[in-house]
Protein backbone atom coordinates (compact mmCIF):
# COMPACT_ATOMS: atom_id res chain seq x y z
CA UNK A 1 0.00 0.00 0.00
CA UNK A 2 2.80 2.41 0.92
CA UNK A 3 4.63 1.75 -2.37
CA UNK A 4 1.45 2.38 -4.36
CA UNK A 5 0.81 5.64 -2.50
CA UNK A 6 4.39 6.83 -3.07
CA UNK A 7 4.25 5.89 -6.77
CA UNK A 8 0.98 7.76 -7.23
CA UNK A 9 2.37 10.82 -5.46
CA UNK A 10 5.48 10.78 -7.67
CA UNK A 11 3.44 10.46 -10.86
CA UNK A 12 1.12 13.35 -9.97
CA UNK A 13 4.07 15.40 -8.74
CA UNK A 14 5.88 14.93 -12.04
CA UNK A 15 2.72 15.86 -13.95
CA UNK A 16 2.44 19.08 -11.94
CA UNK A 17 5.99 20.03 -12.95
CA UNK A 18 5.36 19.47 -16.67
CA UNK A 19 5.66 22.63 -18.79
CA UNK A 20 2.41 24.34 -19.81
CA UNK A 21 1.05 23.89 -23.31
CA UNK A 22 2.54 26.32 -25.84
CA UNK A 23 0.47 29.34 -26.83
CA UNK A 24 0.34 28.12 -30.43
CA UNK A 25 -1.82 25.22 -29.31
CA UNK A 26 -4.62 27.58 -28.24
CA UNK A 27 -7.26 28.57 -30.76
CA UNK A 28 -6.59 31.99 -32.29
CA UNK A 29 -9.27 34.41 -33.46
CA UNK A 30 -8.54 35.54 -37.02
CA UNK A 31 -10.58 37.75 -39.34
CA UNK A 32 -10.06 40.36 -42.06
CA UNK A 33 -8.17 43.40 -40.72
CA UNK A 34 -10.89 45.84 -41.83
CA UNK A 35 -13.52 43.94 -39.81
CA UNK A 36 -11.28 43.77 -36.74
CA UNK A 37 -10.41 47.49 -36.89
CA UNK A 38 -14.09 48.42 -37.26
CA UNK A 39 -14.97 46.34 -34.20
CA UNK A 40 -12.11 47.79 -32.13
CA UNK A 41 -13.04 51.37 -33.04
CA UNK A 42 -16.81 51.09 -32.71
CA UNK A 43 -17.37 48.58 -29.92
CA UNK A 44 -14.29 49.09 -27.75
CA UNK A 45 -13.34 52.70 -28.68
CA UNK A 46 -9.75 51.58 -29.24
CA UNK A 47 -7.24 53.35 -31.48
CA UNK A 48 -3.83 52.35 -32.80
CA UNK A 49 -1.32 52.88 -30.01
CA UNK A 50 1.71 51.48 -31.82
CA UNK A 51 3.13 48.69 -33.86
CA UNK A 52 5.81 47.57 -36.24
CA UNK A 53 7.03 44.74 -38.42
CA UNK A 54 7.42 41.53 -36.46
CA UNK A 55 8.88 39.96 -39.59
CA UNK A 56 8.73 40.78 -43.30
CA UNK A 57 5.50 38.79 -43.37
CA UNK A 58 3.75 40.10 -40.22
CA UNK A 59 2.71 43.52 -39.01
CA UNK A 60 2.20 43.63 -35.24
CA UNK A 61 -0.21 46.27 -33.89
CA UNK A 62 -1.32 47.37 -30.45
CA UNK A 63 -4.71 49.09 -30.17
CA UNK A 64 -5.86 50.64 -26.89
CA UNK A 65 -8.62 52.75 -25.39
CA UNK A 66 -7.82 55.69 -23.12
CA UNK A 67 -11.48 55.68 -22.02
CA UNK A 68 -11.90 52.08 -20.90
CA UNK A 69 -8.29 50.94 -20.56
CA UNK A 70 -8.84 47.93 -22.84
CA UNK A 71 -6.17 46.87 -25.31
CA UNK A 72 -5.73 44.39 -28.17
CA UNK A 73 -2.53 43.02 -29.72
CA UNK A 74 -2.73 41.40 -33.14
CA UNK A 75 -0.68 40.51 -36.21
CA UNK A 76 -1.70 41.04 -39.81
CA UNK A 77 -0.40 38.89 -42.65
CA UNK A 78 0.11 40.07 -46.25
CA UNK A 79 -3.23 38.51 -47.25
CA UNK A 80 -5.05 40.99 -44.97
CA UNK A 81 -6.04 38.49 -42.29
CA UNK A 82 -5.40 39.60 -38.71
CA UNK A 83 -5.04 37.24 -35.75
CA UNK A 84 -5.54 38.43 -32.18
CA UNK A 85 -2.63 37.51 -29.92
CA UNK A 86 -3.74 39.14 -26.66
CA UNK A 87 -6.41 41.33 -25.10
CA UNK A 88 -6.56 42.92 -21.68
CA UNK A 89 -7.54 45.75 -19.38
CA UNK A 90 -5.83 48.61 -17.51
CA UNK A 91 -3.73 49.82 -20.45
CA UNK A 92 -1.27 52.57 -19.57
CA UNK A 93 0.57 54.14 -22.47
CA UNK A 94 4.07 55.48 -22.05
CA UNK A 95 4.47 59.21 -22.56
CA UNK A 96 6.93 60.03 -25.32
CA UNK A 97 9.79 62.19 -24.25
CA UNK A 98 11.63 64.54 -26.61
CA UNK A 99 15.38 64.98 -26.51
CA UNK A 100 16.59 68.36 -25.23
CA UNK A 101 16.64 70.99 -27.94
CA UNK A 102 13.97 69.38 -30.14
CA UNK A 103 10.93 71.57 -30.68
CA UNK A 104 7.51 70.56 -31.78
Amino acid sequence: MFKRLCSTAMIFGAAALAPPQPAQAQAMTCLPRAALVERLENRYKEHRAGGGLQSPQQLLEVWASDESGSFTVFVTRPNGVSCILATGQNWTGAARSRPDGVAG
